[in-house]
């Protein structure tokens, strides 16, 4: 019998709390809720957003592994519909378990029923949206910066920028007075500023998806500072009683999610090695 591509060994966490989490992960899979940001984690970050897609194993990584827990989410600050077709989550064998909780918990869309519950837009991103082009133009920064319609946000990016961190830098403090002039937030990433409504985050939305399915233990992988709210509901759960992994999908753009980290791999196709190495594994 060939070996398979993803046939690696599962890695050991570096810490006690993580050794806890994968433990919990295996003897109680059933009651378990595996969760994954997509861009960066599940997706190689790419310069032009709209053509980011799903690593090739991950559908088939999620497939063999989604049976065998309670659920998987995807925790994306896309709008959910995005994600599913980016992803190519619809329509699979095995992926009935997935749910994707989009615009960071706003929407759902439940492989299940494959329909997508969206709430009404904050009347502050429609009034940012339209006043975003002229404001980077006024501030002399609209060379190079990209403008990403989200539905629920909007983000400006900077890596096709000549200095993507000087715009990245130049932008913080403007874009952040624009946000909070018209009610929202704003969000930073991986040379990404993302003006949103306030409430949203990924942290609120997985501690409560964690409690609706009833899990017994929860694993989550993010690669970001907008999973660091993640990071924390996990560290909540744990503190409750809930054990939980927490992985990076490692970057040297953001160390302070490395830091974090019970288990830190280099990128989405680890991340797929260890989801296909979990899925084995239960």
């Amino acid at each position: 019998m060939g070996s398979s591509p993803y046939a690696h060994p599962l890695p050991t966490p570096s810490t006690p709390a993580g050794r806890e989490g994968l433990a919990a992960l295996l003897a109680r899979h059933d009651k378990a809720v595996v969760a994954l940001d997509f861009d960066g984690t599940l997706a190689e970050i790419v310069p032009d957003p709209e053509q980011a897609r799903a690593h090739p194993g991950a559908v088939p990584a999620l497939a063999a592994l989604a049976p065998k827990v309670a659920s998987v989410a995807v925790v994306t600050g896309r709008p959910a519909g995005v994600a599913v077709r980016y992803g190519g989550f619809a329509g699979v064998p095995g992926l009935d378990h997935l749910v994707v909780l989009g615009h960071y918990g706003a929407e759902r869309w439940d492989a299940v029923s494959g329909t997508v519950r969206t709430p009404a837009a904050h009347p502050g991103v429609a009034a940012a949206r339209a006043e975003l082009p002229g404001f980077l133009d006024r501030i002399g920064a609209w060379r190079g910066t990209w403008i990403e319609e989200k539905g629920q946000a909007v983000a400006v990016h900077t890596r096709r920028a000549s200095d993507p961190q000087a715009a990245f830098e130049a932008l913080r403090g403007p874009l952040a007075e624009l946000a909070a002039r018209n009610g929202l937030i704003l969000e930073p990433g991986r040379m990404v500023l993302e003006l949103r409504p306030p409430g949203m985050d990924k942290g609120v939305a997985l501690q409560e998806y964690v409690r609706e399915v009833d899990a017994q233990a929860v694993l989550y992988a993010g690669d970001d500072l907008g999973d660091l709210p993640a990071f924390s509901a996990v560290e909540k759960l744990r503190s409750d009683g809930v054990p939980g992994l927490l992985v990076c999908s490692g970057s040297a753009e953001v160390q302070e999610v490395a830091a974090r980290a019970d288990l830190l791999v280099p990128g989405p196709a680890a991340v797929v090695e260890f989801l296909a190495a979990l899925a084995r594994e239960l």
